[in-house]
């Protein structure tokens, strides 16, 4: 069996690999770049979750931690008997407007990330002293 790892995957999933080429490709920077800032956002998302914070990417989500508190349960392995379930903290995930929206079908069309935006020419305020002047 010869297979490529990519053929034996999951259709349905996008692993850390395949992330990162797709990542690399659309930024047009090198994929070790894209390994290391992904590498940093996966820490810096962790420590703040640590610390009982959220970390935001507006429009994408919030990453935050709750608290799941203790609760009684059944033993899988004996139903009959009760066990206690202890308090754990647990990661969550909010999803964003812009990622809610995109996932219903109201996404925006994608800009190239090759041709710069298009800036309308900005015409300069007039003073209200100069205004009544003229």
């Amino acid at each position: 069996m010869n297979e490529d790892k990519t053929s034996m995957s999951n259709p349905n999933k996008i692993n850390k690999d395949q992330l990162l080429d797709a990542i690399a490709k659309r930024a047009n920077v090198g994929r070790k770049e894209v390994a290391d800032v992904i590498d940093a956002l996966e820490k810096v998302v962790i420590d703040a979750m640590k610390q009982g914070k959220e970390a935001v990417l507006t429009g994408f989500g919030s990453f935050l931690a709750r608290t799941r508190e203790s609760r009684m349960g059944v033993n899988p392995q004996n139903p009959t008997q009760r066990i206690k379930i202890p308090t754990v903290t647990v990661p969550k995930f909010k999803a964003g407007k812009t990622l809610k929206d995109a996932l219903k079908g109201k996404e925006e069309p994608e800009e190239s990330p090759s041709e710069p935006e298009a800036q309308e020419p900005v015409e300069p305020e007039v003073a209200p002293e100069q205004d009544a002047q003229q």
